[in-house]
């Protein structure tokens, strides 16, 4: 394999060693090391191009963890028996996965023809904490759309649990519990209520969908039962027949599908919000997304505000930031920091009154 490809793979294991995932980082070197040299997925590993192979879109390393990941979560050994164990010797990892290669080649390629796709749930800690201070506002139903929302799993917010500095925010029966280390300032409890929910993606997945079930899964490593634990437990609730969660991601452009969307209802607040999704858009394509969500702004009213959320890499660290619009008054308000995958906020919001 080239140099190229072995950076890729390592830098992959690094990222995945900071996220939480020892597993993930002892596994990838070995993966790319046990493809079989001369073989159909080596060649398509050697054809794609050397400056796209760590590209958000292209993600090749990420591509290839989650078919084998997939493999496993399927049964089929060895790879099965073995995948996810920390303490595993690299020979019998290696010897696991040259059987993968061999036994499901054509399942793995056709895993690389498409992109990752996650769906954090707990990035949803970022919008209860919001949608908490919002209320405290406004006092007004909320309409709620999201941007890259994937399979949705985090427009259902108000039906997931926070315990967050000794507070407890959302229904304290509910399946998903986050926990993320709450840091900064207080912030009191006041529950939402969501009146409807809306997302668009370019690729959405159906949580009710095996086949899209398999692949939210797979992209949450092995040695992070937490994770699965959540993710398991969202898409549960997505599917219950109470939420009515199915098919409320569109495929579409997002900005093709802002301006339908962004109409304003009385006596809704309308909420929209991205996590780690506006930040891939195109420089001219987020220029053109914010005048059109801008606009929509210059409409709002005090009975039909408008708040867009952002929780998003912004050059800052650590994490990302969270940064909120509201119209009318075209207030931008920093609300503080958050771990990428939600396990601490860092929560600097101004008092729900401010202004």
């Amino acid at each position: 394999m080239t140099p190229a490809l072995r950076a890729a793979f390592q830098a992959q294991a690094d990222a995945c060693l900071a996220l939480g995932s020892p597993f993930m980082h002892h596994m990838l070197p070995l993966a790319l090391d046990a493809v079989p040299a001369g073989s159909a997925l080596a060649q398509r590993l050697l054809d794609w191009p050397e400056d796209r192979l760590t590209a958000q879109h292209d993600a090749v390393p990420l591509r290839l963890a989650g078919a084998l990941h997939a493999n496993a979560l399927q049964g089929n050994a060895p790879l099965a028996d073995v995948f996810g164990q920390a303490s595993l010797d690299a020979s019998a990892l290696t010897q696991a996965l040259n059987a993968a290669y061999q036994s499901h080649e054509a399942h793995i390629l056709a895993w690389l023809d498409r992109p990752p796709q996650t769906n954090e749930v707990r990035r949803s800690a970022a919008l209860i904490a919001v949608s908490h201070w919002l209320t405290a506002r406004f006092g007004k139903m909320m309409v709620v759309s999201e941007i890259g929302a994937s399979a949705g799993l985090n427009l259902n917010f108000d039906f997931y649990r926070m315990d967050a500095a000794g507070a407890v925010y959302g229904p304290a029966e509910s399946h998903v519990r986050l926990a993320p280390d709450w840091r900064g300032l207080q912030l009191a409890p006041c529950p939402p209520y969501v009146h409807d929910t809306r997302g668009v993606d370019l690729n959405p997945l159906n949580p009710a969908d095996p086949d899209d079930h398999l692949r939210l899964l797979a992209y949450i490593w092995p040695d992070q039962q937490d994770r699965q634990a959540l993710t398991k437990a969202a898409i549960r609730i997505a599917n219950a027949p109470d939420v009515e969660a199915q098919d409320q991601v569109d495929r579409a452009d997002a900005l093709d599908w802002l301006p339908g969307r962004l109409g304003h209802q009385a006596p809704f607040l309308h909420l929209l919000f991205s996590t780690v999704a506006w930040q891939y858009l195109p420089a001219a394509a987020q220029a053109k997304g914010q005048a059109i969500i801008n606009a929509a702004g210059a409409r709002a009213t005090l009975a039909t505000p408008l708040a867009w959320f952002r929780m998003e890499a912004d050059g800052q660290s650590p994490g990302a930031g969270m940064h909120l619009r509201l119209w009318p008054g075209n207030f931008d308000v920093p609300m503080g920091r958050i771990d990428f995958h939600g396990r601490w906020i860092d929560w600097q919001a101004p008092p729900p009154d401010f202004a």
